[in-house]
């Protein structure tokens, strides 16, 4: 039976750490993990090696995809419980490879990445950064990247089973 979780915070507020618990507490016959973020510069490598490590002997499947993450969950071992960390990298790797995409066609992005986790069975824990809590940015790009995410985030709880918002590590359900 297809389960979609959807985790949600701020920077640094314990999603990850939440989500990886959540994936290894299944009991399923594998776990894979969905990457979304680009190696661009030494601190980023770091970051992503630190999560490696985080994940190292604990029999993850990690795939690197940074655009199409439907394709990704069909690439995905049947059977796996899947973890998409992060869908606001996934919104920034959209937004520069395509330009500047409207909220329509991200939410279609979004639904389209819904239904390839719902077309799994099991559990998919999607993962993302709540970006709207502070101020108005100061530009367009900005401004934009913020509806972006706020808007796929409002597709993805709407269509997930559970949600979690995270804050100082702690998680309160929202669903």
């Amino acid at each position: 039976m297809p389960r979609l979780v959807f985790i949600v915070g701020g920077a640094r507020s314990g999603k990850s750490g939440f989500a990886q618990r959540r994936v290894e507490s299944e009991p399923a016959a594998g776990k894979t993990f969905i990457a979304t973020c680009p190696a661009l510069d030494d601190e980023m490598r770091g970051r992503i090696e630190r999560h490696r490590a985080d994940r190292a002997g604990r029999g993850w499947n990690t795939i690197e995809e940074e655009v199409d993450l439907a394709a990704a969950l069909a690439a995905s071992p049947a059977g796996d419980a899947v973890l998409i960390d992060c869908l606001t990298l996934w919104i920034n790797n959209v937004m520069r490879r395509s330009g500047q995409p409207d909220e329509d066609r991200m939410a279609e992005l979004a639904r389209e990445t819904v239904c390839a986790a719902r077309s799994r069975s099991g559990l998919v824990v999607m993962v993302a950064n709540e970006v709207g809590l502070g101020i108005v940015p100061a530009d367009p790009l900005s401004r934009l990247f913020r509806d972006l995410s706020g808007r796929v985030n409002q597709v993805v709880a709407a269509n997930a089973d559970e949600a979690h918002f995270m804050v100082a590590g702690m998680s309160y359900r929202l669903k």
